[in-house]
Formats: C-alpha cells, structure tokens, sequence
C-alpha cells in the first residue's frame, strides 16, 4: 500500500472517530481568544490540563504542540461543558 492510501484510511478513520455519538465536540482555538480564555481563568497556558499530539482527538482535528482545544461535552446537569486542553508534544 502507498503512503498516500495509508494517508486516506488514517484520515477517514479520524473522521470516523470525530463523527462518534460518543466524541465530544472539539475545535483548535485561535491564539487570540486564549489570551482571553487565560484571563478569565486567571492562569497560564502550562496550568491547563494537558493533552498529547498523538491522542486520536487532537490528531484528528489537527492540533500542534503549543495549541490550545476547546472541548465541548453534554452533560445531563449543565447541558453543555467547556473544558480546555493544551496540547504537548507525545
């Protein structure tokens, strides 16, 4: 098989994983909105929870080490949770 079809099936497969009933919703956010973000929370981008560059989300929404992701979850008592992740080299 050449890279190029290996390239295809690992993107449909991440498109696969996107499309989950299960994968929250997730998005890179712009560098711009984080200073923003890092205010409001009054904290510094290295005090976010971390998440690699090889975990399947991040790879699949294409998140770079020094990215910061939002992350989108339903929840039955908020009705939608916002969390960020800044992504680390792994």
């Amino acid at each position: 098989m050449s890279a190029g079809g290996r390239r295809r099936k690992t993107e449909e497969r991440f498109k696969r994983i996107l499309e989950h009933e299960y994968m929250p919703k997730a998005e890179i956010v712009p560098k711009e909105e984080v200073k923003e973000i890092l205010k409001q929370l009054n904290a510094k981008v290295f005090q976010l929870p971390w998440i690699r560059a090889s975990d399947p989300l991040a790879r699949a929404i294409g998140a770079k080490p020094g990215n910061v992701i939002r992350i989108i979850r339903k929840s039955d008592t908020a009705g939608e949770f916002v969390t960020y992740r800044f992504v680390v080299p792994g």
